[in-house]
């Protein structure tokens, strides 16, 4: 079922909906959203893109093994905990930066989205495994 009209959706719901998921990512602390769900976001813009393109093209619009995603993610929310760890503070407890952005001001950068950057990519990487190879059949 891969017509012309889905495949032209699909090419540009595919980058709105990777924003949406970042935006979801990036909100996710102070309110509802986060790694989950911006994960789920994303993986669904990628499974619909392969509904509509093949496998094959969404495989190569990742450039990477889901896999791989699967355990930078992992590495990602570790080290986001072992920040305070090793700082003398129990484990997963807050650590922010302040960075000066020109054009953007002051920002404040903490662990807790560097964690959810991890259950982003974790989240994505196990959909798009399990979906992609069920589509693969």
């Amino acid at each position: 079922m891969t017509t012309v009209i889905l495949r032209t959706a699909a090419r540009y719901l595919l980058p709105l909906m990777l924003l949406f998921s970042v935006f979801l990512v990036l909100r996710g602390h102070h309110e509802p959203g986060g790694g989950f769900v911006g994960g789920l976001v994303a993986s669904s813009s990628v499974i619909l893109y392969a509904l509509a393109s093949g496998v094959r093209d969404a495989a190569h619009l990742l450039r990477t093994d889901p896999r791989m995603l699967i355990g930078a993610g992992l590495l990602l929310a570790l080290a986001s905990g072992l920040l305070s760890f090793f700082g003398g503070q129990p484990f997963m407890t807050g650590q922010w930066v302040s960075l000066v952005l020109p054009g953007m001001g002051e920002i404040h950068v903490g662990t807790p989205l560097v964690f959810d950057v991890g259950v982003y990519l974790v989240v994505l990487g196990t959909v798009l495994t399990i979906i992609l190879s069920l589509l693969e059949q």
